[in-house]
């Protein structure tokens, strides 16, 4: 059995007037995430994390901020464009442990939303899916809310 193993950040710019989806779930909140997609930085950092572990590259070279094509997408094609990548070079997805990092809103009452969305395009049970939220305690871009980044290790199995 052939283990691989995929590291992903996504960082993105926070503004008043855009809409804040993380995790293919859209989050209420004051301000929303700034992007040529929708800008899901948990999404983005999966896919990346995927792509990584199998030498893929990342995901603007699968889907550039230069394409009319990804204006506004919605990051759950993203994620199912990025798994059939995966499926197609003979791996199937094990394991996610990610981190969300923001000031505001709470992510607690959304995890479990964010899990099941996430599981059911990848695959895998929700128990196979972990996303963790911290703050930056008032440090940096992340602590002034100007900002927030999403971290995400996965672990693909080959089938």
């Amino acid at each position: 059995m052939k283990l691989r193993i995929g590291y992903g950040f996504d960082v993105h710019r926070l503004s008043e007037g855009y809409d804040l989806w993380l995790g293919g779930v859209k989050i209420p909140a004051e301000k929303g995430a700034v992007g040529h997609s929708d800008a899901d930085v948990l999404l983005h950092a999966i896919c990346d994390a995927m792509l990584g572990a199998l030498s893929l590259r990342d995901i603007g070279h699968h889907f550039p901020d230069t394409s009319n094509e990804f204006k506004g997408i919605d990051s759950k094609i993203l994620l199912k464009r990025t798994y059939a990548l995966v499926r197609e070079k003979g791996y199937r997805v094990n394991n996610i442990d990610s981190m969300l990092c923001l000031e505001k809103p709470k992510i607690k009452p959304h995890i479990d939303a964010m899990r099941e969305s996430i599981a059911s395009i990848l695959e895998v049970e929700m128990d196979d899916v972990s996303i963790k939220a911290t703050t930056n305690e008032k440090l940096g871009y992340v602590g002034k809310e100007e900002g927030l980044t999403a971290s995400a290790v996965v672990l693909l199995i080959g089938v």
